[in-house]
C-alpha cells in the first residue's frame, strides 16, 4: 500500500522566460480551480539558483521576468509559494530537476503533480513519475474531481475527435499530469497572500554525461499567430513533416503565420505554440487557409472569427468544407506547389507594381519599402542576406524599405530569382517586348562577331543560348555585352583564361568552370601561347 498522500497540489513554475511562467500560471489556475472543488490546497513550486538572482534568470527583455514570482502566483490562486535553491539551477536541465525533486516528492507526497505541457515539462513529469512509481496522465486539458475525491484528466484522443477522461488507478496515492496551459478560464485575483518558503537543496548527484556549451534565446512568435492576417493550417492530412514544410512555404509567400491541428504537433512537425483549436489559440485572421484538416470540432472552435476560409482537403466530404467560404477538393501535396508558385508570381507583380507607384509619388514614399521588409522577414531571411542575394549592399536594402529611394527595375529581376521566381511571369507586355527587343540584338551582335560560334541556332527568342567563344593568344576578349541581366556559364575547352569577375581575378585551366551573375562586369583574357576556347551558356531574361 502506497503511504498516504497530503491534501496539496503542486505545480511547476517553469523560470526560464516570461512566457514559460505565464504558462505555468495558466496551469496553476486550473489548479486553483480544481483544488476549490476538492478542498485541497495549491502550491507553485520552482528551481533557483538563489533568492537574489531570481529576476535575472530570463536575460533577453523580451522574456524577462517582471515583479516577484510569488505576488503572480498569489494572484493565479496559489496557498503557497516553493523557492528551492541551488547555484547549479542556473542552468536549467529535466535530469537535474529530477534528481532534486525525487527525494522532495518522496518526503512531502503531494497528491498531484502537475507540469505545463512543454518538452521540457514532459520529460521532467516523466522522470519524476517514472522514480516515486506513480501514474502520469498525459496531455490534460482540463483537471476535474473524480468520485470519492480522485482526480481525473480530460484529455483529446482520436487525434483530437473525442475528450477522454483518465483517472488514477486506486491506491497508488501521489499522481502526475502534463497539463495544456491554453484555455484557463479562473477569474484572478487583484492581490493575494499566502506562505513563501525558500529551501535549499543539498547533496545534488553529480552531472558527468551531459553539459551545457551554450545557448541562446529565440524570439517569442506565440503572439504573431494570434494578431496575423493571414494564417495557413496544416493538419494530419498532409501526412508527414516534408508535405507540412509546403505549409511554411505557402505561409511565407503570404507573409503569413504557420497554425496547425494537434496531430501536426503531436508528430512534432510544429512546435506546440502552432496549435489552433480549442485546447490552443484562437485565430481572426482576414484570411485562413486550412490544408489537410478534417474540420473536427476541436479544431474549428479556434477558427470561427476568421473572415476569410479556404479549405483545401481531397476529401469532398470532410467537415471543414461546411464551413470554409472557399473549398478546394485536391491533394494538398500535388496542389500546394502550384498555389505556392502563383502565390510569389502575384507577390512579385505586386511589389513591381509599388515600385512604378514609387516613381509616381513624389514623395517617394509608398507601399513597396513596406512590402519587401515584410516579404523579407517572411522568408527569413536578414537584410544582409537578402543584400547578398540581389548584388546590393545591407545600406541599400535598409533605404529601400525605409522608402529612401525606388530601387533599379535590375534589383526586381534579381529578387525575383532569388524568390525562386521566373521574373517573365510578371512582366508586362509592353517590358517583355523591350527585354525580347534586346535579348533579340545581343543576341544577333553575337553571331555577327567572328570570335563568336553560335551553338544554338535560331534561339534569338530562347532564354537560353550557348557560344563557343575563340579569344586570341594573350589578349582580351572584346565582348558584345560586357553586363547584363541573367546568368553565366562558362567552361574552358582549350587554353589557360583569366577571368575578371567585378573586381576578382580567377585562373581558369582547361576542364575547369564557373557561375555567375552577369549583371556583375566581366571580362575574358587568353593567358596561353595558342588560341583559348570556352563554352559558354548564357541564361538571360
Amino acid at each position: 500500500m502506497e503511504p498516504a498522500v497530503s491534501g496539496q497540489i503542486w505545480v511547476f513554475g517553469d523560470l526560464r522566460s516570461r512566457q514559460l511562467l505565464d504558462a505555468s500560471l495558466n496551469v496553476l489556475t486550473k489548479a486553483a480551480d480544481l483544488a476549490a472543488k476538492t478542498g485541497d490546497h495549491v502550491a507553485l513550486f520552482m528551481l533557483t539558483p538563489g533568492e537574489k538572482s531570481l529576476a535575472a534568470i530570463a536575460e533577453d527583455d523580451a522574456c524577462a521576468l517582471e515583479g516577484p514570482v510569488d505576488e503572480k502566483a498569489f494572484a493565479w490562486g496559489a496557498d503557497a509559494v516553493y523557492y528551492f535553491e541551488n547555484e547549479r539551477f542556473a542552468t536549467p536541465t529535466p535530469h537535474l530537476f529530477a534528481d532534486a525533486l525525487n527525494p522532495i516528492f518522496k518526503q512531502r507526497r503531494p497528491r498531484l503533480v502537475a507540469f505545463p505541457l512543454t518538452d521540457f515539462g514532459r520529460e521532467l513529469a516523466a522522470r519524476t513519475a517514472a522514480a516515486a512509481r506513480a501514474g502520469l496522465i498525459a496531455d490534460c486539458v482540463e483537471l476535474l474531481p473524480g468520485k470519492d475525491g480522485s482526480v481525473v484528466g480530460l484529455c483529446p484522443a482520436w487525434g483530437g475527435e473525442i475528450m477522454s477522461e483518465i483517472t488514477f488507478a486506486p491506491g497508488y496515492g501521489m499522481g502526475f499530469a502534463t497539463v495544456h496551459s491554453h484555455g484557463a478560464g479562473i477569474e484572478k485575483e487583484a492581490t493575494g497572500s499566502g506562505q513563501v518558503i525558500h529551501e535549499a537543496v543539498e547533496d545534488l548527484p553529480e552531472q558527468k554525461a551531459i553539459r551545457l556549451l551554450s545557448s541562446q534565446w529565440s524570439p517569442p512568435t506565440g503572439a504573431d499567430l494570434e494578431s496575423a492576417d493571414t494564417v495557413v493550417v496544416g493538419g494530419a492530412g498532409l501526412g508527414s513533416m516534408e508535405n507540412f514544410g509546403l505549409v511554411r512555404q505557402l505561409a511565407a509567400a503570404l507573409s503569413g503565420q504557420v497554425g496547425a491541428t494537434r496531430p501536426p504537433v503531436l508528430n512534432h512537425w510544429v512546435a506546440e505554440d502552432r496549435l489552433i483549436g480549442q485546447t490552443g489559440k484562437t485565430v481572426r485572421p482576414d484570411l485562413l487557409i486550412s490544408v489537410g484538416t478534417s474540420g473536427a470540432a476541436q479544431y474549428t472552435a479556434g477558427i470561427t472569427e476568421a473572415k476569410t476560409v479556404v479549405a483545401i482537403n481531397r476529401d469532398s466530404a470532410a467537415p471543414i468544407f461546411q464551413l470554409a467560404d472557399i473549398g478546394v477538393a485536391a491533394d494538398a501535396p500535388t496542389f500546394l506547389p502550384l498555389l505556392i508558385s502563383r502565390v510569389r508570381q502575384a507577390v512579385m507583380r505586386r511589389l513591381a507594381d509599388d515600385r512604378c507607384a514609387d516613381e509616381a509619388d513624389s514623395l517617394g514614399k509608398s507601399g513597396f519599402g513596406a512590402k519587401l521588409k515584410a516579404l523579407r522577414e517572411a522568408q527569413g531571411w536578414s537584410q544582409e542576406q537578402l543584400a547578398e542575394a540581389t548584388g546590393q549592399t545591407p545600406d541599400f536594402v535598409a533605404g529601400v524599405e525605409n522608402g529612401e529611394f525606388s530601387p533599379p527595375v535590375a534589383f526586381i529581376l534579381r529578387l525575383a530569382n532569388a524568390y525562386g521566381v521566373d521574373p517573365g511571369t510578371f512582366l508586362r507586355d509592353e517590358e517583355k517586348t523591350q527585354i525580347l527587343d534586346q535579348r533579340t540584338r545581343a543576341y544577333v551582335k553575337r553571331t555577327r562577331n567572328y570570335s563568336y560560334q553560335t551553338l544554338t541556332s535560331g534561339a534569338e527568342n530562347d532564354h537560353l543560348r550557348a557560344f563557343m567563344v575563340t579569344i586570341e593568344p594573350h589578349h582580351d576578349h572584346k565582348p558584345v555585352a560586357y553586363k547584363h541581366e541573367g546568368e553565366e556559364f562558362i567552361f574552358v575547352m582549350e587554353g589557360d583564361l583569366e577571368f575578371t569577375l567585378g573586381s576578382k581575378v580567377h585562373i581558369l585551366k582547361p576542364g575547369e568552370s564557373i557561375h555567375f551573375h552577369s549583371n556583375i562586369p566581366h571580362k575574358l583574357k587568353s593567358l596561353s601561347a595558342e588560341v583559348t576556347r570556352c563554352l559558354v551558356i548564357l541564361y538571360t531574361l
